[in-house]
């Protein structure tokens, strides 16, 4: 070969290795690689780095958009008690700021056991120290907790937070499927109450970032959302089915769409619920139990009335809590929700609220499970820790609408007071079944009657009513309990606190101080804080789990029943399903 042609090649060769050196060293500064940076590698994305949910074409386009409500909100009812009448000692607000203090402490510990070992992940397994996904892979104790940063002052631990943010993309995931009620209650309704509450502009991108994208889960023929939302085959064109679905799934995502229509002044999000709720209005009256909606619907065609199971409870539990809420976001301009809330709730107490035979004849209530069997309505005495929120809720309802259900709010409020009471570790089980009785005397303790109760219900047991009850260690009242786990839930400290804030009863925040030392007690880990296994023993085990709704909610309404009363008003704020406070509109201030 000529000495010219092998310096030409030798000039190539160092050309070409020159070109994909500067190519190779851009991509790194670019991040134009074939993966994102920091991508999981368990994690599904889209490819390309300019995605935007907002632009993709509808396949099912709205022809009319349903508008929010205009002009002066309606005069609603004031919700909290005048806390002016009772005028705090000295003694009194040390020992409550002292309580404040605690969980704060709590709190705090939680968070930075998060930031050590799960930063930027869902959930920190806080016994292992690992973390897990399970809720799309996008931070979801960070942004579940970005309110109660605010809320409890760490200013700089939000900011901190908030820059991380940075690091969300909403188009890549770890999950294939994603649940539209969660991805809503937890993330738009963390972004929206922290914007609300900082007025961080961050926040409300964010917010429209996921929006968007959630939007793109009601493009389907009969603008339906799908519950299990499949979201990149919808990113790519795909045409989307819609099923069956939870109640509560379909039913409980009003409040977050709507706050992002008031706040952007865009009425497509509001219009999508909007919808949903119409179908509500048309079939409350003609499903199985009139007034009352089954806990599963068929979303695909709208039929919400053909099952058969009705509950206050869980997989239906926040719709009937949104209905009273959305009328207040709505500056009670939107009547029909008041119509919704008011058909459920006399439903309900009619079949659904029973009194449990109890030791020391507690009047308490609790709401069951109803199954109409051809034609027959009947009562399953079973008791939900998710359940409990419905104290609160009726007693808002009872406020707002002028009805008369405080005295059944507080009776449901006790009945879980009671049912925590119970427990050697202090702490209410996740589901038990009770005996229901009727009226003054035969509600009287009778413990013959608890053992008959029992030794039916556990019939194939091949012992005595006293055998089972010293063998699956049955509170006296209890006949059965069916998950005696503890997932660090709020619902009863939530109705306690919205209770308390209502009333003004001093023996609330008593209650209330009794359940946390109990949970603080025996959740605590060397990290964090943990599910718990079995509450029926005086040492639960760990379940080294910790859904982000302990700190977004649980920890948060403990705070807010040992803050001054005026803090975080429940006549200024709405909370959605996850604590997350939203403003309201007022005749003063006009809509916010």
């Amino acid at each position: 070969m000529p000495p010219s042609a092998r310096r030409w090649i030798l000039l190539c060769t160092v050309a070409g290795i020159f070109v994909l050196a500067v190519y190779q060293f851009t991509e790194l500064r670019v991040g134009r690689s074939s993966k994102p940076a920091n991508h999981d590698p368990t994690s599904s994305y889209i490819p390309g780095n300019r995605f935007q949910w907002k632009d993709l074409a509808q396949q099912h386009p709205v022809t009319s958009m349903r508008a929010l409500p205009t002009g002066l909100p309606a005069e609603i009812p004031k919700i909290q008690y005048d806390f002016t009448q009772q005028r705090e000692s000295a003694e009194a607000k040390a020992i409550r700021e002292e309580r404040r203090k605690a969980v704060l402490k709590t709190f705090a510990y939680t968070w930075d056991g998060y930031k050590k070992h799960a930063w930027l992940k869902d959930e920190l397994t806080p016994v292992s120290g690992e973390s897990r996904n399970t809720f799309g892979g996008w931070a979801a104790t960070l942004v579940d907790s970005l309110d109660c940063l605010w809320i409890m002052d760490f200013k700089k631990e939000l900011t901190f937070a908030v820059n991380a943010l940075a690091k969300v993309d909403f188009s890549r995931s770890t999950m294939e499927s994603l649940s539209v009620f969660e991805t809503t209650i937890r993330y738009l309704g963390g972004f929206l109450a922290a914007h609300d509450l900082s007025g961080n502009p961050l926040l409300l991108d964010k917010a429209v970032q996921l929006g968007d994208m959630l939007y793109v889960a009601f493009d389907t023929p009969n603008r339906m959302p799908v519950p299990w939302w499949k979201w990149k085959e919808a990113a790519g064109g795909k045409p989307q089915d819609v099923g069956s679905a939870l109640l509560a799934d379909i039913g409980s995502l009003s409040l977050e769409f709507t706050r992002l229509s008031q706040l952007t002044k865009n009425p497509k999000y509001f219009d999508a619920v909007q919808r949903i709720t119409q179908h509500f209005v048309a079939q409350q009256n003609s499903t199985m139990l009139p007034g009352m909606f089954p806990v599963t619907v068929n979303a695909g065609t709208a039929n919400f009335k053909g099952d058969n199971i009705f509950s206050l409870g869980a997989m239906a539990d926040s719709m009937y809590e949104y209905l009273p809420k959305q009328y207040m976001l709505l500056g009670g301009l939107h009547d029909e929700y008041r119509t919704l809330y008011e058909s459920a709730i006399e439903t309900a107490k009619k079949h659904n609220l029973f009194r449990p035979l109890n030791k020391d004849n507690l009047d308490i209530l609790m709401s069951g499970i109803v199954k109409v069997i051809d034609g027959e309505i009947v009562l399953y005495p079973e008791g939900q820790h998710l359940v409990c929120f419905a104290g609160g809720m009726m007693a808002m309802g009872s406020q707002i609408f002028k009805r008369k259900d405080i005295e059944t709010a507080r009776k449901l409020v006790d009945g879980c007071i009671w049912a925590y009471e119970s427990t050697p570790s202090g702490i209410m089980p996740e589901i038990f079944s009770a005996l229901p009785c009727n009226g003054t005397e035969d509600c009287k303790w009778d413990e013959e009657k608890w053992h008959k109760a029992v030794k039916d219900k556990h019939h194939y047991f091949d012992g005595s009513a006293e055998d089972f009850i010293r063998e699956t260690r049955l509170p006296p009242g209890f006949t059965d309990i069916s998950d005696r786990s503890y997932g660090l839930r709020p619902e009863a400290i939530e109705s306690v606190f919205i209770l308390y804030r209502i009333t003004g009863d001093a023996a609330l925040p008593e209650k209330a101080w009794s359940m946390f030392q109990a949970i603080e007690k025996h959740t605590k880990t060397d990290i964090a804080h943990s599910a718990l296994a079995d509450v029926t023993v005086g040492e639960p085990p760990k379940s080294d789990k910790m859904e982000s709704f302990w700190t977004a909610e649980t920890l948060k309404y403990f705070y807010l029943i040992f803050s001054p009363p005026d803090f975080i008003s429940l006549d200024d704020y709405v909370f959605n399903t996850e604590a997350h406070p939203f403003k309201r509109p007022t005749r003063d201030g006009g809509w916010v």
